[in-house]
């Protein structure tokens, strides 16, 4: 019978399980009194014979709610099937209480189900349909009856007494049929709800976004339990203005705005920005990334409320700097390299265009009628030119040599002051022709130091060459050493130009030159200090450099008395992307466009 009933409900009504209790209890409260009056109809002619006009119409209205059952199972139109069936249900009540007394009829007590039965429609117009309906029939039948239009009662009091008993007997059983079928819904109902809850929990309980409520004012009313793993705090916790007051204080308009777009625009809204984790502390709070998407819920005005799926994008941010952080400094090295290029041709074309200038006269000195002194002064210059390429071609070298981890120091204990003023006196002479004056401030003995002379006579030639080189006419450049326990420090001050503050920390870098452009005043193609930082990472040492516009520069190279004893674990090289690290960059920025 439940699978009878179950198909024939209209497809309509089957989405929703409420609504298909609701047609099958309605059809089912229909077909089955219909049914028991047609099987009953056989014995009672047997017994009774040929029905008076009374069990002729009680017969009729037992049947008729089959049509109307039908009707539903056809449509769907459940609203309608209750307004003809309280219709019938009113028209059959009124006929049989004009038929049998009127207001005192044993039929009277079927008016209070018309409205009960619609109260199962779930719509207030088919209720106050069935109302009006009941209270125009009861106006019909008291008028008639006042007014004398009442047939005479033609049943025997015995007869009466039954068809009373019948009828109430009826009334009950309908009654408790109608009850059922209330109850029937009201579970379906029930068991619909407490299972879309379960489900909805189970999501809530076990999903990593954080979801919450809002309400008209932003204020939290409901948290997910997934706020103890984006956040590290109870979801209770996050309610009222709780949530607001996590959000990063440089971030709060983007959370705000999110909120208001999605409650009066009645639209979707995205925004990022940072939560506090955690209880506040005295310690630094913890702030985690996150992605917020709002959504207005049903409703409007001051209840419009919103909903949020946050969502923990911290991983994301950290690729996304990383990958912005490659870019830049990828864009810093091929800009430091075309600067370099430019440097190095710029370095190198001045002294081609000498030797091959000053060596075509020689060629030609017998036309050009050169002296013994003119053709000294021109191979002069044309070894100078020489010694000038050479040195650079050296230090391209060395630091190609010193960036690709090919560089090998030899070392061996020798006294460093002797080697101070020899490359003192190779200076000198320049350092006279700029008016620059060189000074000395060396202890009176010194330990002898393990480590690379080779290496050491070129760091001291390059930042004395580059202080003299710096400084202008008037100023002067120190040297001095001192002993710092295991450790010696060298520094060179001189009074020249000053270093920006801004190019402090890229000093040292090979491709960079502080103040770099193809026109400056002072020649040189920026190796020099790379060169420098590399040979003291070598021997486990490091070189600081500080310095102001207009006032000089003081750079201090800190080195180890003995570089074997640092030498396994300070080897350093120079921070300049190799070939692993560029692919390691290029592997970063397209892992990060991928997250993107």
């Amino acid at each position: 019978m439940r699978s009878y009933l179950d198909g024939l409900v209209h497809p309509a009504a089957t989405v929703d399980p409420v609504v298909f209790a609701r047609h099958r209890a309605f059809i089912a409260t229909r077909m089955i009194p219909g049914l028991l009056a047609l099987s009953a109809l056989p014995l009672y002619l047997a017994f009774k014979g040929v029905p008076g006009p009374v069990e002729t119409i009680a017969f009729g209205w037992l049947v008729l709610p089959i049509a109307i059952a039908a009707f539903l199972s056809r449509t769907g139109a459940y609203e309608q099937a209750h307004l003809f069936s309280a219709a019938a249900l009113t028209g059959i009540v009124t006929l049989i209480a004009m038929l049998s007394g009127g207001l005192s009829s044993f039929i009277v007590i079927w008016f209070a189900l018309v409205p009960a039965e619609a109260v199962l429609s779930g719509a207030r117009r088919v209720v106050a349909a069935a109302g009006g309906m009941v209270l125009a029939a009861v106006t019909l039948i008291a008028a008639a009856q006042y007014g004398g239009a009442l047939p005479t009662v033609g049943l025997p009091p015995e007869h009466l007494a039954v068809a009373a008993f019948a009828s109430v007997a009826a009334a009950i059983v309908y009654a408790i049929s109608l009850a059922l079928s209330a109850a029937m819904v009201s579970r379906t109902g029930e068991e619909v709800t407490t299972s879309g809850e379960q489900r909805y929990r189970l999501l809530a309980e076990n999903m990593t976004d954080l979801v919450t409520c809002h309400a008209r004012n932003g204020a939290v009313v409901f948290a997910s339990p997934a706020a103890e793993r984006v956040l590290g705090v109870p979801s209770y916790a996050l309610h009222g203005q709780s949530l607001f007051d996590r959000v990063h204080v440089a971030d709060r308009p983007a959370y705000l705005n999110a909120l208001s777009i999605a409650a009066s625009r009645k639209v979707e809204a995205a925004a990022e920005f940072r939560l506090r984790r955690g209880d506040a502390a005295d310690g630094q709070p913890i702030f985690t990334w996150v992605e917020m998407r709002s959504r207005p819920l049903s409703g409007s005005g001051e209840s419009q409320q919103v909903v949020s799926v946050l969502r923990d994008v911290s991983e994301r941010k950290h690729h996304e700097a990383a990958v912005d952080a490659a870019r830049e400094e990828a864009d810093r090295a091929n800009e430091a390299r075309g600067r370099f290029l430019a440097n190095v041709s710029h370095e190198l074309r001045t002294p081609l265009n000498a030797i091959n200038g000053f060596s075509e006269m020689l060629m030609h000195e017998e036309a050009m009628r050169l002296d013994q002194a003119r053709r000294h002064e021109y191979a002069t210059l044309i070894h100078d030119s020489g010694e000038h390429l050479l040195n650079l071609v050296n230090s391209i070298l060395d630091m190609s040599k010193i960036e690709s981890g090919h560089f090998e120091i030899t070392p061996e204990p020798f006294a460093l002051a002797p080697l101070v003023h020899q490359c003192l006196q190779l200076v000198e002479l320049k350092a006279e022709a700029g008016g620059v004056a060189l000074s000395v401030d060396l202890p009176e003995s010194f330990d002898e130091v393990v480590g690379d002379k080779r290496a050491y006579r070129q760091i001291l030639l390059n930042l004395a060459a580059n202080a003299v080189k710096f400084t202008k006419p008037g100023g002067s450049v120190t040297v001095s050493l001192r002993r710092d326990g295991a450790f010696l420090s060298l520094a060179v001050t001189d009074t020249g130009i000053g270093i920006a503050e801004a190019d402090l920390p890229r000093l040292g870098s090979p491709f960079f030159q502080a103040r770099s452009s193809y026109d400056r005043a002072y020649d040189g193609t920026g190796l020099g200090l790379s060169v420098v930082k590399g040979l003291a990472e070598l021997h486990g040492g490091r070189i600081e450099i500080a310095s102001q516009l207009g006032r000089g520069t003081r750079v201090t190279l800190r080195m180890p008395m003995d570089c074997e004893a640092h030498a396994a674990g300070a080897v350093a090289q120079l921070p300049v992307a190799r070939g692993e690290d560029r692919a390691t960059a290029a592997q970063t920025i397209q892992e990060g466009r991928k997250i993107a």
